[in-house]
């Protein structure tokens, strides 16, 4: 800048009379004051928002901080509305089963549950109508629920023993932790993405409820989006002695199979690859600590901490979905 840039003095000005009225005016108040602040500040920062939209970054990371904006208002109002009878948005999990997951750190998005079988429909009998002696009781408890098990084996294509042990699970939970308010749906979802309903690999179910031959899943070493569990069952359950693997129709972990094994068919075993078993020790497993799977935050984290990945429990949500809107009227 040089001298003759340079800005002259100011010229004295007279100075002005009072105004009388000026006192008579009401003085603004402080919250005007920093409202009209706030506002210019805004008018400056939505000019300069709107130049550097224009610039390549901007035109890229311009939508994405709106949509963080609209996401953040909608979280704020109470969360995602779900439709009740039709699939949630899928959150996008490994097959490998109940893996040890710690649920407070799973916890999925608030999505709402799946559509529950029709809540009218008697036809499921309680845990007191099953007989356990005399010449009219099952060979094993879950074969009081053929009637009931039926009709949807076939609508919804699952092994009618399946079907049997999921509804036996959720009886059993009812009487156990009635709280939980557990559905054989849920289970049912996690049969399908776990195994097919005890199909995966060739296998088949008896009518026992074991499959055969016995499903293994591949060995948790790390690789492909596995957990990495190094052997804790010496092979006994999956036959490897180097690295854990998920075993059976529900495809629970060695670790978690003892943790929550129980021999639902009272046939003398406790075997995770009679999906009888595997299903109550499962619906054991989501109702641990309390939660209620009636509420959309409880429903996710049993899932996610069943398997921690959200594609996984998406793929379970719409399972138990279809399986809890095409179950309906069926009896």
């Amino acid at each position: 800048m040089t001298g003759t840039d340079q800005a002259s003095p100011p010229a004295l000005r007279p100075a002005t009379p009072p105004d009388p009225a000026r006192h008579r005016r009401p003085r603004l108040s402080w919250v005007f004051v920093v409202g009209r602040h706030i506002g210019r500040a805004a008018i400056a920062t939505g000019r300069a928002t709107q130049r550097w939209a224009l610039r390549p970054s901007g035109r890229f990371a311009l939508p994405a901080l709106a949509l963080a904006a609209l996401l953040a208002v909608a979280g704020s109002a109470g969360g995602y509305l779900v439709p009740a009878t039709a699939p949630n948005q899928p959150l996008p999990v490994p097959s490998g089963g109940a893996q040890d997951t710690d649920p407070a750190q799973a916890g999925g998005p608030q999505l709402g549950v799946p559509t529950e079988p029709d809540p009218t429909d008697t036809s499921l009998p309680g845990m007191t109508d099953v007989p356990t002696e005399g010449p009219t009781a099952p060979a094993q408890p879950q074969d009081a629920l053929v009637g009931w098990a039926g009709p949807l084996s076939t609508t919804l294509s699952i092994p009618i023993v399946a079907l049997q042990a999921y509804g036996y699970a959720q009886l059993s939970e009812q009487q156990s932790e009635p709280a939980c308010h557990l559905t054989w749906t849920t289970l049912a979802g996690i049969g399908k993405v776990e195994s097919n309903h005890g199909r995966a690999n060739g296998a088949e179910l008896l009518s026992s409820g074991k499959a055969v031959p016995p499903i293994i899943g591949l060995p948790l070493d790390g690789n492909g989006n596995r957990a990495k569990i190094t052997d804790t069952d010496h092979g006994q359950y999956d036959g490897d002695s180097v690295y854990d693997r998920a075993v059976g129709p529900m495809q629970f972990v060695p670790s978690t199979w003892n943790r929550y094994q129980v021999d639902a068919d009272q046939d003398g075993t406790a075997d995770p690859n009679d999906i009888n078993d595997a299903a109550l020790a499962a619906a054991n497993y989501l109702c641990a600590g309390g939660r209620d799977l009636s509420k959309p935050g409880d429903w996710w984290a049993a899932i996610l901490s069943y398997n921690a990945l959200q594609s996984y429990a998406e793929n379970v949500f719409t399972a138990a979905n279809d399986y809890g809107i095409h179950s309906r009227g069926v009896i």
